[in-house]
């Protein structure tokens, strides 16, 4: 009888210590909570600079986009803290009705009656107040479903194609056909970097996972070159001079804005190539504008918060408490992480044009709600991870031969 209220105790005591959360400087929850709103700060600022001539050509106020930043960075601080407050493991399974619902929209954003075209992009819909993307919600549902499917499944499983390829492939391959014919082609890279990314961090071998790598680099290839404003973006970045009034003007304003910010910037606010210079300053290009006003400090700063992100994700990552919790970690760690670095990469000639905003500092209600929502849940895994009892591993199970 002592020896079952004994042991009853020790359970109680590990749930109450999972339960309770004591937060101090040095907690991953604390030190991932002050990067982000750091990057928040540096966006919305930013965006006040960026988009206030555009603004006020547009709308007469040089506050327009500002405004709407600040209500979607209001709504995203609503999902973060809900995302935070619920236990990660609550959400295994959702990506099985995520991914329909999320399908479902992408084929209403193609009806032309419902879907609206920006600079021949048809990827919004609009609710009145702002302006919807589902494509940015598909990221989201392709980490939760990835996790939930590989979670599932025992590592040496992974061993043979099937377990590796059904049903992770076909739930990409929709989403990717769908995003395609918006077409938005950088999202659709991104979507294979996270799928790529977690058949890596789930186990499969690398026999698997490069000849996957190779078709859909030749797939990328071959849309890159399929469309013609594409195969600009391919030739302005191998040589942005040979056409610097048309394909290689974003990369040409780009570097100039970079250049002439010199290493601190020629003051917050006194940007010239915001004056309509770079088209679209205060969204995909806002790290140009960033290098101009705060100089090479300033865009080292920000690169340094999201290397700082990437870390402490990748932290959480190998702390989560069970292999759902690894996985929806690193699936949302890969997924902000390589957002950042193509963005920064196409701002700084470094790699072609995609049309792929910065994470939680531009312009873009659905992409700043999504991510702080995605936040949230790694910060959930942090808090569990850090305060939880010790994480228990699944043993790998030997194979015939190694059991010989």
């Amino acid at each position: 009888m002592a020896t079952t209220s004994s042991a009853f105790e020790v359970r109680r005591a590990r749930s109450n210590r999972a339960g309770s959360t004591t937060l101090h400087l040095g907690h991953p929850v604390v030190l991932l909570t002050m990067a982000i709103v750091a990057l928040l700060v540096v966006g919305v600022v930013m965006i006040l600079s960026a988009s206030s001539v555009q603004s006020f050509a547009s709308y007469g106020s040089s506050f327009v986009f500002f405004k709407k930043q600040l209500f979607s960075i209001g709504l995203g601080l609503a999902a973060f803290a809900f995302f935070y407050r619920v236990d990660y493991r609550r959400w295994n399974g959702l990506g099985y009705l995520m991914l329909p619902a999320v399908a479902a929209l992408l084929l209403l954003v193609l009806i032309p009656s419902i879907g609206v075209t920006v600079g021949g992009s048809q990827r919004w819909i609009p609710l009145g107040f702002t302006d919807f993307q589902p494509s940015e919600v598909a990221k989201f549902a392709l980490v939760l479903f990835a996790a939930d499917v590989f979670s599932r499944k025992d590592e040496s499983t992974f061993c043979h194609f099937s377990h590796t390829a059904v049903p992770m492939l076909p739930a990409f391959g929709v989403l990717a056909t769908l995003i395609m014919m918006q077409p938005d082609l950088g999202t659709t890279m991104l979507l294979a970097f996270i799928a790529m990314g977690l058949l890596f961090v789930a186990g499969a071998p690398f026999r698997h996972i490069v000849p996957i790598g190779l078709v859909g680099a030749g797939l990328s290839v071959l849309a890159g070159l399929a469309a013609p404003y594409r195969r600009e973006r391919i030739m302005a970045f191998m040589d942005p001079w040979a056409d610097p009034l048309e394909s290689g003007y974003h990369a040409i304003q780009s570097m100039i804005a970079l250049g002439s910010g010199g290493f601190f910037g020629v003051g917050l606010g006194a940007s010239r190539q915001k004056w309509s210079y770079i088209p679209n300053a205060h969204t995909d290009f806002i790290y140009a504008i960033i290098g101009e006003e705060l100089g090479f400090l300033g865009t080292l700063v920000v690169l340094g918060l999201f290397s700082f992100l990437a870390y402490m994700g990748i932290r959480t990552a190998r702390k989560a408490p069970d292999r759902f919790g690894l996985l929806v970690a690193s699936g949302i760690t890969i997924w902000i992480a390589l957002q950042a670095l193509v963005n920064i990469g196409a701002v700084t000639s470094s790699l072609p044009i995609t049309g792929v905003p910065l994470p939680l500092v531009s312009f873009g209600g659905t992409s700043l709600v999504i991510s702080l929502a995605a936040m949230g849940v790694l910060l959930n895994i942090a808090k569990q991870g850090e305060d939880g009892p010790p994480p228990r591993r699944r043993k790998r199970r030997r194979g015939p031969a190694r059991a010989r």
